[in-house]
C-alpha cells in the first residue's frame, strides 16, 4: 500500500444554525483557507432554513471560483415531503458532487458519481462495494469505527473510492425524530421558534459530576469532547486516506485549518499542533473510537 503524502483537506457541512451573515461570513474565510474541498448545505433540520437551497448554490458558485471542490450534502433524516422536494433538487443538479447522508439519497444518485457521508453506516469492504457499483467515488468513515477497521477495509477497498476521514470537531453521535433543543426550551419541535440560533455550538449537557459528556444540537447528539486526528497523520497517511475533514465550530475554524495545513506540510510537528488545537476547542479533545477505547477518551491527544 502506498501511503498518500498530503491527504487533502476537507470542510465539512456546517453542522449548527446560524444566521446567514454569519454563514457568509465564514465561507469567506474558508475561500481565503487552505481547505481543499468544501461541503455546503443543511444535514440536520430543514427547519433551519435562514440559508436557501439558492443562497447555498451561490455560496458554491464564489468557492469554486476560488478553486475549492464544492459538494452539495443532504439531509441525514428526512420525514416531510417538502424535504424530499428538496432532496430531489439537490440530487437532480448537474454542477456539483452530492454527498449522501442516507440512503434515499444514495438512490435517487444511482447511476452517477456521488460520495456518501459519516451518517451512512458503511461497516465493510462489502458495503463499499454495493455502493461502488451504485457510483459513489468517497465514502466517509462512520466515526465510532477503529484504526483496525479502516486499515482492513482500505486493503479491499473498490478501485477508484476514495477514502475520507472525520478528523477534527465535535463527533456527529446520533439523530432522532424528536428535537432535543427545543424539549430543553419547554417548545414543541414544530415551533421551536429557531431555537438552535441560541447555542452556535451546540448545548453542552454535563453529568451529575459536572463532566461535560454531549453536546445537543437539534435532532443530532454530538460528543461535548472535539475528535482530533492530527497527531494520527502518519497512521493516516500509512493507510492511504485520501481526506481528511474538518468539521465547523462557530470559532477559529480558519486557525484549525491553517494548523491542519502546516503539519500535512511539514512545517510543524503534530505534538506542537495539537497543543494549539486543543486551545480552540469548545470543551478538549477526543480520540477513543480511533483506537478502540470509549470515545470520549483521550489517549494519544495533546
Amino acid at each position: 500500500m502506498t501511503a498518500s503524502p498530503a491527504p487533502r483537506l476537507s470542510v465539512g457541512a456546517i453542522p449548527y444554525y446560524w444566521p446567514k451573515q454569519q454563514v457568509d461570513d465564514f465561507y469567506a474565510m474558508v475561500a481565503d483557507s487552505p481547505a481543499d474541498i468544501v461541503y455546503l448545505g443543511e444535514t440536520i433540520c430543514a427547519k433551519r432554513n435562514q440559508v436557501r437551497f439558492e443562497d447555498w448554490l451561490d455560496i458554491a458558485a464564489r468557492l469554486t471560483a476560488a478553486g475549492k471542490e464544492v459538494v452539495l450534502s443532504t439531509l441525514a433524516l428526512l420525514e416531510a415531503e417538502s424535504e424530499l422536494k428538496r432532496l430531489r433538487a439537490i440530487c437532480g443538479q448537474e454542477d456539483y458532487l452530492v454527498e449522501a447522508n442516507d440512503l434515499g439519497a444514495v438512490q435517487l444518485l444511482r447511476g452517477k458519481p456521488f460520495a456518501v457521508g459519516h451518517s451512512v453506516n458503511v461497516y465493510n469492504h462489502r458495503t463499499l462495494e454495493l455502493l461502488a457499483a451504485d457510483g459513489c467515488r468517497r465514502w466517509v468513515l462512520p466515526v465510532e469505527l477503529t484504526r483496525e477497521t479502516l486499515a482492513a477495509m482500505q486493503r479491499q477497498r473498490p478501485a477508484g473510492m476514495e477514502t475520507e476521514v472525520f478528523a477534527y470537531g465535535r463527533l456527529p453521535l446520533a439523530y432522532s425524530a424528536r428535537c432535543f433543543t427545543a424539549r430543553a426550551r419547554d417548545l414543541p419541535k414544530d415551533d421551536c421558534r429557531d431555537a438552535c440560533l441560541e447555542d452556535p455550538d451546540g448545548m453542552v449537557v454535563d453529568t451529575q459530576d459536572d463532566n461535560r459528556f454531549l453536546a445537543l444540537n437539534g435532532i443530532q447528539t454530538q460528543s461535548a469532547r472535539t475528535m482530533n486526528l492530527l497527531p494520527a497523520l502518519d497512521d493516516l497517511r500509512a493507510l492511504d486516506v485520501d481526506i481528511l475533514r474538518v468539521s465547523p465550530q462557530s470559532q477559529y475554524t480558519g486557525e484549525v485549518l491553517a494548523l491542519f495545513h502546516k503539519v500535512r506540510a511539514g512545517e510543524l510537528a503534530p505534538a506542537a499542533a495539537g497543543e494549539a488545537l486543543a486551545a480552540l476547542m469548545p470543551t478538549g479533545p477526543c480520540d477513543g473510537y480511533w483506537r478502540g477505547a470509549a470515545g470520549m477518551d483521550a489517549l494519544a491527544v495533546a
